[in-house]
């Protein structure tokens, strides 16, 4: 089971499943929502349990999908897609130990040019793996 908040502490997760490896997203809306690129691990939206759900808003940031933060402190805490059995939850909001590694990065086509990517892990352009 994972715990997790945002930094204020209004809103707070529990996910009761097993996780995968989380992702690195280095997509151009995943560095503006997020100030750099956004690591985040997928869960099955039945797992997870949300308090304080009354301080999370949604973005209705594409077609396909919505991102969920903190109306109070700002954290990203979401990314929501409009169909399937998941959703993406921030790496950051998770309490530690997590015992995840990341396990990818994904539109790094995108990703911006003040940085690099200097691990080893699979890389992919666009969401594809």
């Amino acid at each position: 089971m994972y715990h997790g908040s945002c930094l204020c502490g209004a809103i707070g997760l529990t996910i009761d499943a097993p996780l995968k490896g989380p992702i690195a997203c280095h997509c151009r809306q995943c560095r503006r929502q997020s100030g750099h690129y956004f690591s985040a691990v997928p869960a099955p939206k039945s797992a997870l349990h949300i308090t304080g759900s009354a301080n999370l808003t949604w973005f209705r940031a594409s077609d396909i999908a919505s991102r969920g933060f903190c109306q109070t402190c700002g954290s990203t805490l979401f990314w929501r897609p409009d169909d399937g059995p998941t959703i993406m939850v921030a790496m950051a909001a998770l309490d530690a130990p997590t015992g995840l590694r990341l396990s990818g990065h994904y539109w790094c086509d995108h990703k911006g040019d003040y940085y690099a990517i200097p691990d080893t892990l699979p890389r992919f352009e666009g969401d594809s793996a």
